[in-house]
């Protein structure tokens, strides 16, 4: 894929954030969402942050009172570009959040291959600009079905961007198995992701080590499908793996035991 193709899923799951934004009230806007103490509003602002940062402007002069809920510094920086955000209202937050976008793609339109290529540091460590770029794409639209699921508007669940992220969420999974769920040797492991970006990811642990399989087992040592939502929900640990069980939201065959320890385990993020 070309970096500008990468630039047009940008602009794409961008577009689809201001089209929902411009349907919400400003109820909505403050409803509370799966990340806790956040509204649906600061998804954007910290959207919003984001990308002005990446502009290069500076950030806010402004302490949160409330910290309670950020784990890493990381987290901490976020908080301070959402809180700086939270009097306003969700219009102005959508008219900066189109200004500051706009901005960044003229920029991005702009760059060379020479500028995707460039080392820089991403979220997961030392990358490429383009590496950077893919992890924008994907957290941008996680944060836009967070936003989604708060307000009772499910969409852009297909396409090129949701088929991006599934994707993004799958490289994590055999760090899921082999690591966290501590799946012996020999064990072979399908997610059946069902949906139009949903796929089938296989994996198998050797040497006790887990990786992506190139052919997928008749009869895997278990089998977990879901939906798209509940692979993002469950990867991203937006929903609690118990009340999944409990909902029937994953469906396992072969050693359930083993199914539902994958389950408790799939939130990779920080």
């Amino acid at each position: 894929m070309s970096d500008q193709a990468l630039v047009d899923k940008l602009e794409r799951v961008w577009r689809s954030l201001e089209e929902l934004g411009a349907t919400l009230s400003e109820e909505e806007w403050k409803r509370p969402t799966d990340c806790p103490k956040w509204s649906v509003q600061d998804h954007l602002s910290h959207i919003v942050g984001t990308e002005a940062t990446l502009l290069g402007r500076p950030a806010p002069e402004h302490t949160p009172q409330d910290m309670s809920h950020v784990k890493n510094d990381i987290a901490r920086r976020n908080e301070i570009q959402v809180d700086w955000r939270r009097s306003r209202r969700g219009a102005e937050v959508l008219a900066e959040f189109r200004e500051v976008t706009g901005e960044r793609l003229r920029r991005l339109r702009a760059m060379t291959p020479e500028d995707f290529a460039a080392p820089t540091q991403t979220p997961v460590g030392p990358g490429t600009v383009r590496d950077f770029l893919e992890i924008r794409i994907f957290d941008c639209w996680v944060h836009e079905q967070d936003m989604r699921r708060a307000v009772g508007r499910p969409g852009h669940l297909e396409g090129p961007v949701a088929e991006h992220a599934v994707g993004r969420i799958a490289l994590a999974m055999p760090y899921v198995v082999g690591k966290k769920a501590q799946a012996p040797d020999g064990t072979t492991v399908v997610f059946e992701v069902t949906g139009p970006a949903g796929r089938t990811l296989a994996i198998g642990v050797e040497g006790r080590r887990a990786k992506p399989l190139e052919t997928v087992p008749a009869s895997p040592t278990v089998r977990l499908t879901m939906d798209v939502e509940t692979f993002n929900c469950l990867g991203c640990g937006r929903w609690d793996p118990e009340w999944v069980l409990q909902q029937g939201k994953v469906r396992l065959s072969g050693d359930t035991a083993l199914g539902e320890t994958i389950v408790r385990q799939m939130n990779f993020m920080i």
